[in-house]
């Protein structure tokens, strides 16, 4: 049920953050369209007014003609006039004769109106809007009265005063079109990945559950395997009579039994949140190292399982789990010396360090890599042709979730070993209660 919850939490999560990227994302976005549209109307103005400011001064050239201002400098020179105000009229006449300075003229017209300095749309229509007489940035077959009509719906036209009072209507920049596109692309693409996520999410959840389960059903089928087939001996043994004696075939019966328990128990607590309690830590490994040492395979090199850790080390646990641990550990390291010459030697020690017990679990196998030890915990992952990659998950479980430690690969190299390293809470040593005074 854990797991469900936080597979959903993490759904939802990624649902809510697409939407708050889609929400900010179309804020923003929407402001900078804003932003340019305010630029893109005061392009226009400058526009308009540039036209006005051509309108106003070409009229103002439309004076007098040559004529007129000979007759008027004729009479200057006639004049019984002072000769520096003489010379004064007659420059100002020439000026007049000339008309204004047409240099801000030909800047306007050739730096502003003549060419296509911005990319806004515009049409340029009289009054009532019955005729276009200018239009920028549009195709060449458009209507220009009915593209004026739309762009009016956008913006309001201007007026241009000065130039007989026509209109200037004009329509949004292709970068505002952009911009304004932009959001809803983004929203589009966050969609995708929002999807793409959810369903490799939902592909590598699924795997992970598909390799837990068949790695569990042959956990348990291996668990369970060798009691069984232990039992399956000495009832064997007993069917021969005499062969052999009864108080120790019932003696090793009742070892199997008991170790059928203990795999029941495991899998019973480990979808349960166990109970943790203050237990020394060096008989637990002395019985798991025990169980191992039996079936070490004697065709090989010799192994030594050797146990180094304080009697007072404590540490709360629960005996079952951390048992499966230390026997998956054990078992990973014998793997390991498959192959490898001999002899060989696990070497578990452990230590108090600033409230927590530290175990270390060496071996002389094979060792690994980087990469290898990067992954030797994650479900489905093995390095072995027919190994099933649950005991090291389960053992990170059951240590990290359960016991709230830590397990990790403290060091590893090809051909040197490994070594992981296990941390927990410590707990004060157990004391045994002292015995009750008799009376006699």
């Amino acid at each position: 049920m854990s797991a469900y919850r936080t597979s959903t939490k993490l759904k939802l999560g990624l649902i809510l953050a697409a939407v708050a990227i889609g929400v900010a994302s179309l804020a923003f976005t929407q402001r900078l369209a804003d932003r340019l549209e305010a630029q893109d109307e005061q392009a226009v103005e400058l526009w308009a007014q540039a036209i006005e400011f051509q309108f106003q001064v070409s009229a103002q050239a439309a004076g007098p003609g040559p004529e007129v201002w000979d007759g008027i400098a004729e009479a200057v020179r006639a004049g019984d006039l002072d000769p520096a105000r003489r010379d004064a009229l007659l420059a100002a006449v020439d000026t007049l004769r000339d008309g204004p300075p047409s240099d801000g003229l030909d800047f306007v017209f050739s730096e502003i109106i003549e060419p296509n300095r911005f990319s806004i749309p515009a049409v340029i229509t009289d009054t009532a809007m019955t005729a276009a007489t200018l239009s920028r940035n549009v195709p060449e077959d458009a209507d220009l009265l009915a593209l004026a009509r739309e762009m009016d719906d956008v913006h309001p036209p201007i007026r241009i005063e000065g130039f007989g009072g026509q209109l200037v209507h004009y329509g949004e920049s292709p970068l505002a079109r952009m911009i304004r596109l932009f959001p809803y692309v983004q929203l589009a693409v966050v969609a995708l990945f929002v999807l793409v996520g959810y369903l490799g999410f939902s592909y590598v959840r699924r795997s992970e559950q598909s390799s837990l389960w068949v790695g569990m059903a042959k956990e348990a089928a291996h668990q369970l395997g060798t009691p069984l087939s232990s039992m399956m001996g000495w009832v064997e043994l007993l069917r021969l009579g005499d062969a052999a004696d009864p108080e120790m075939v019932a003696d090793e019966l009742e070892h199997d039994v008991e170790r059928l328990r203990r795999v029941a128990d495991r899998f019973e607590k480990i979808g349960s949140v166990p109970a943790l309690v203050p237990t020394p830590v060096r008989p637990v490994l002395d019985t798991v190292a025990d169980y191992i040492r039996r079936r070490v395979p004697t065709s090989g090199p010799p192994v030594t399982i050797a146990v180094d850790v304080p009697d007072w080390l404590t540490a709360r646990l629960n005996v079952e789990l951390f048992e499966w641990v230390i026997e998956n550990l054990l078992k990973n390291a014998l793997d390991a010396m498959e192959g490898v010459p001999g002899p060989h030697r696990i070497a578990i020690t452990g230590t108090e360090l600033s409230g927590e017990v530290v175990l270390l679990v060496r071996d002389t196998g094979k060792g690994m890599d980087r990469a290898t030890a990067r992954h030797v915990f994650r479900p489905g992952f093995s390095t072995k042709r027919r190994g099933w990659g649950l005991g090291l998950s389960l053992a990170r479980r059951i240590v990290d979730e359960y016991h709230a430690g830590q397990i990790t690969v403290d060091s590893s190299a090809p051909g040197e070993g490994a070594t992981f390293k296990i941390v927990l809470e410590a707990a004060d040593p157990v004391v045994e209660p002292a015995p009750e005074p008799t009376n006699t």
